[in-house]
């Protein structure tokens, strides 16, 4: 079975009179089948070149070409912790994922894989069955930045609490987006990935009550902030929907 991670690039340009959207933009993708990666850049990465300036990776030059290798790309390995760091059985403990080494894909799709010294993070496909039901993981986003109350109500919260789904059409920062919140008591206590927004919105216009999120796990520090509240979220998808398959999503090279 083939999986599938997104490379997401960030405009950050800090140069002299240059102003830096902070958008997002999907720029590549990277599977993985039996023990063999290819990767490649998507269409997305013609609207960060059009409106962000953005330029090929140095580990991937040509935009044109599909990259393949038979172990992890450098660019991605580099990002997932080595299993002989002394912490590692703790960060799997932090991931909810079992005991002994594991697949770079399934912490990246956990992780992100993001540094503070670059601009660029992995996220998962979203992966829905032949019956439209989908369910993926995530760490709350952004629950810094809501208020004192919340936060107070976010360190009750315990592994197996429902949470509620609720769409925010006027985010300052990004338009649209899906808040979660507590399920007594609505404090709004942080959002969903902004990669799942599209997808989910058409999840709540086909089935506006059926979305499912509840806290999978809570780590306290010295966790880092945003590896706090995980979380699973299950949910329906229209029948002839593909998850992310919009235009940004196509490959460059076939």
């Amino acid at each position: 079975m083939t999986k599938t991670l997104f490379l997401a690039w960030q405009d950050k340009r800090d140069k002299i009179n240059d102003t830096a959207t902070r958008r997002w933009f999907p720029i590549g993708r990277l599977d993985a089948n039996r023990g063999t990666y290819w990767f490649r850049y998507i269409r997305g990465v013609e609207q960060a070149r059009r409106e962000a300036g953005f330029q090929a990776l140095d580990a991937f030059p040509d935009l044109e070409r599909i990259y393949q290798s038979d172990r992890l790309f450098e660019l991605f390995l580099n990002r997932v912790p080595r299993a002989s760091r002394a912490d590692y059985p703790t960060l799997l403990e932090r991931l909810g994922l079992p005991k002994g080494e594991m697949d770079p894909f399934e912490i990246l799709a956990l992780t992100g894989g993001a540094r503070q010294t670059d601009n660029l993070e992995a996220f998962p496909k979203l992966v829905k069955k032949p019956d439209g039901s989908f369910r993926c993981q995530f760490f709350l986003h952004g629950w810094r930045h809501v208020s004192q109350e919340a936060q107070t109500r976010l360190t009750t919260l315990r592994a197996g609490d429902e949470l509620r789904v609720s769409l925010e059409l006027n985010n300052p920062a990004s338009g649209a987006a899906i808040q979660m919140q507590s399920a007594d008591t609505y404090h709004m206590l942080g959002w969903a990935p902004r990669y799942l927004v599209h997808d989910l919105i058409e999840a709540i216009a086909q089935a506006p009550m059926g979305l499912s999120a509840r806290v999978s796990r809570m780590n306290v520090p010295p966790a880092p902030s945003n590896q706090r509240v995980l979380i699973t979220l299950t949910g329906q998808l229209p029948l002839g929907m593909e998850p992310m398959s919009s235009v940004a999503f196509q490959p460059l090279a076939a």
